[in-house]
């Protein structure tokens, strides 16, 4: 199938290096040209290459050539900035919102809070070398970090917990889905509304055994690569 030719093409160009990371497409229109097919056809191939995390497209700016993947292992409490510096990249964290208010269901079950509980919702965007690549929304309880929004949230939030609230999170609970980006997502990271994500769910606990923040990542695909390690106990 023509799609399948055009995928294998590009796929090429990028693994021997001729198009490098950060490269943009020429537009659909020149490739549908250059490819001699129609713009329906090519979609389907750059589709494919979307999902395989080699090309990523920035809404009303085009198709590019996808860096190297963030490598995140959920078997250690992990910190966007300080993972990124220690792979060589440059992190930016930017707080679109924070205000205080109910729990909504999502988070009431995650945290396993009464009803009408009060607590600190904040949103970040997280970028890698400029480039947006993760969407996230803290949840926290509220009376275990007062006046937390008087605080700077965009540095490493795991330290500010301790040194202001002495609140420290020795587990942490996963669920990981794929999904898309809805509208107001897809705009927070300079994507397109439909493009496919990994939502990761993440629930930090207290040495009480309390969980205490719930954060929901929306993260580009072409953006992470997770692992994970396990002990297995033999009989």
């Amino acid at each position: 199938m023509q799609y399948i030719k055009i995928t294998d093409a590009i796929r090429e160009q990028i693994q021997s290096g001729q198009l490098a990371a950060g490269t943009k497409l020429p537009s659909e229109r020149k490739l549908a040209e250059a490819f001699k097919t129609t713009r329906v056809t090519l979609r389907e191939a750059l589709s494919l290459l979307e999902a395989d995390g080699l090309i990523f497209r920035e809404d009303r700016r085009g198709w590019f050539i996808s860096q190297r993947p963030l490598v995140i292992n959920l078997s250690k409490p992990y910190e966007f900035s300080s993972v990124a510096l220690s792979q060589g990249r440059k992190p930016t964290t930017e707080v679109l919102s924070c205000d205080s208010m109910m729990a909504n269901k999502e988070s009431t079950e995650a945290l396993s809070l009464p009803p009408f509980s009060d607590v600190f919702r904040f949103e970040r965007v997280h970028s890698l070398d400029g480039r947006p690549v993760m969407y996230a929304e803290h949840v926290i309880r509220a009376e275990r970090v007062p006046n937390l929004l008087q605080h700077a949230l965009e540095g490493n939030l795991s330290e500010l917990y301790q040194s202001e609230w002495q609140l420290n999170a020795t587990q942490a609970k996963y669920r990981i889905i794929s999904t898309t980006f809805d509208q107001d997502i897809a705009l927070a990271t300079r994507s397109t509304t439909g493009s496919p994500a990994i939502k990761i769910t993440k629930v930090n606990v207290d040495e009480s055994g309390v969980a205490q923040e719930v954060i929901f990542e929306y993260w580009r695909c072409s953006a992470i690569e997770l692992e994970m390690e396990a002990a297995f106990t033999l009989r």
